[in-house]
C-alpha cells in the first residue's frame, strides 16, 4: 500500500525545472547541449551561502559574551592584578603618602605563613564555616521538605516569609540582630528574664568568644535558610510521584523514602548548594565585622576580617593584600575539590547509563 501511494504521488507531482523547463537528468538532457546530467541550480547556489552564513553564526555567542568578559576583566581582573602586586610590596602609610614602591618579594607571605595568628584564624574560619554550613543544610532541607508537604495557603505564607528574610539587606539584618541581643534593651534578654533566667537580664552577648559566635551563627543561618529551603522545595517538584508511591507500597518509612528516593535524585542539588554555602559563609564579612569587628580581643576574626584588620586597620596594606590572596587560594582549593566531585559523579552516571 505504501509503495502504491508513493508511485501515485510520483506520477502526480509535476516535474519541472527552473522556469517550468523539463528537469535535467531523468532520462533526458538539461539546459546544456551535453548529455551530462547537471546538478540542481538551487543546490550549487545554496551550499557556499550556507557555509558563509555559518561563520558569523559561530562567532555570535562569543560576541554576546564579550561585554560580560570585558566587564569581568575591568572590575575583577584588574583589581586582582593590583592586589597581587601590592602583596609583594611593603606598603604602609609612609609609602602611600610619599608614593614610594618598596618591593619585599615574598617577604609578606613568609611572615604570614610563619605567624601563629594566621593559622589560628584559618582553623577558626574552617570550624566556623563547617558549623554554619551543617546547620544551614540540615535546617534548610527540613524546611524544604516541610514546604513540599504543606497545603497551598500555608506554603505560600511560609514561602513569603522566607523570601522576605532572604531579601533583607545584610547590614539591615545585622542591625536588627544587634538590637535583639543588646545587653540593656535587647528583646532576647528580656524574654529570657521573663522565662526565669534572671541572670540573663543584662547579659553581654558580644563579651566572649562563644557567645559572639553564637549571635553571628544565628544571623548567618537565618539569612541562608531561605535559599536552601526554597531551592530544595523547587527541586522536589521534579521528582516523579510514582517513585514515592512505589517506595511506600514497599513499606518504606519517611527516612527510608528520603534516603532511597529524594536524596539520590537530588544529589547534584545537595553538592551544588553545599558548595555555594561553603563559599558564602567562608567569605562572610559584614555580619562578623558589624557585630563586634572580630572582637573581643580579635577572638572572632575570620580570614576576611583578619585581612581587613591587618590591611586597613593596622595600615599594612601589603600584608592585607597577601592575606586576601591566601584566602582566595583556599577558596580555589575548595572549588577544585567540588569540581572533582562533580566530574566524578558525571562519569559514574555515564557509566551507569
Amino acid at each position: 500500500m505504501a509503495v502504491q501511494l508513493d508511485d501515485a504521488a510520483d506520477k502526480a507531482a509535476p516535474r519541472t525545472g527552473k522556469g517550468d523547463a523539463p528537469p535535467a537528468g531523468r532520462g533526458g538532457r538539461g539546459a546544456g547541449s551535453s548529455g551530462t546530467p547537471t546538478a540542481p541550480a538551487g543546490r550549487t547556489a545554496s551550499a557556499p551561502a550556507g557555509r558563509a552564513a555559518s561563520a558569523p553564526a559561530r562567532r555570535t555567542p562569543y560576541l554576546l559574551l564579550l561585554p560580560a568578559l570585558l566587564a569581568t576583566a575591568v572590575f575583577l581582573g584588574w583589581p586582582m592584578v593590583r592586589n597581587l602586586l601590592l602583596s609583594f610590596q611593603n606598603l604602609n602609610m609612609k609609602e602611600l603618602i610619599q608614593h614610594l614602591t618598596d618591593w619585599r618579594g615574598t617577604g609578606n607571605y613568609q611572615e604570614i605563613l610563619g605567624s601563629e595568628q594566621f593559622w589560628r584564624v584559618t582553623s577558626r574560619t574552617v570550624v566556623f564555616t563547617a558549623v554554619n554550613v551543617v546547620l544551614i543544610m540540615v535546617l534548610g532541607v527540613l524546611i524544604g521538605l516541610l514546604l513540599a508537604r504543606l497545603g497551598t495557603t500555608v506554603r505560600l505564607v511560609l514561602s513569603a516569609a522566607l523570601v522576605l528574610a532572604w531579601a533583607m539587606p545584610v547590614i539591615a539584618a545585622t542591625t536588627v540582630f544587634q538590637w535583639l541581643f543588646d545587653s540593656r534593651y535587647g528583646v532576647v534578654n528580656w524574654v529570657l528574664d521573663r522565662l526565669g533566667w534572671h541572670s540573663m537580664a543584662h547579659y553581654d552577648w558580644v563579651g566572649s568568644q562563644l557567645s559572639t559566635f553564637f549571635v553571628i551563627t544565628v544571623l548567618i543561618v537565618w539569612q541562608s535558610l531561605p535559599f536552601v529551603a526554597l531551592n530544595l522545595y523547587a527541586a522536589t517538584t521534579t521528582i516523579p510521584k510514582e517513585l514515592y508511591e512505589a517506595a511506600r507500597m514497599d513499606g518504606a518509612g519517611t527516612w527510608k523514602v528520603f534516603t532511597s528516593v529524594t536524596f539520590p535524585f537530588l544529589k547534584p542539588f545537595f553538592l551544588a548548594t553545599t558548595f555555594l554555602e561553603i563559599i558564602w559563609v567562608f567569605k562572610a564579612f559584614p555580619q562578623i565585622f558589624a557585630i563586634n569587628q572580630g572582637g573581643p580581643d580579635r577572638l572572632t576574626e575570620t580570614l576576611p576580617i583578619y585581612a581587613f584588620t591587618e590591611g586597613v586597620g593596622n595600615l599594612h596594606f601589603g600584608m592585607g593584600a597577601a592575606i586576601s590572596l591566601l584566602t582566595i587560594v583556599v577558596l580555589l582549593a575548595m572549588t577544585a575539590y567540588y569540581l572533582r566531585l562533580t566530574f566524578k559523579q558525571e562519569q559514574q552516571e555515564e557509566n551507569g547509563l
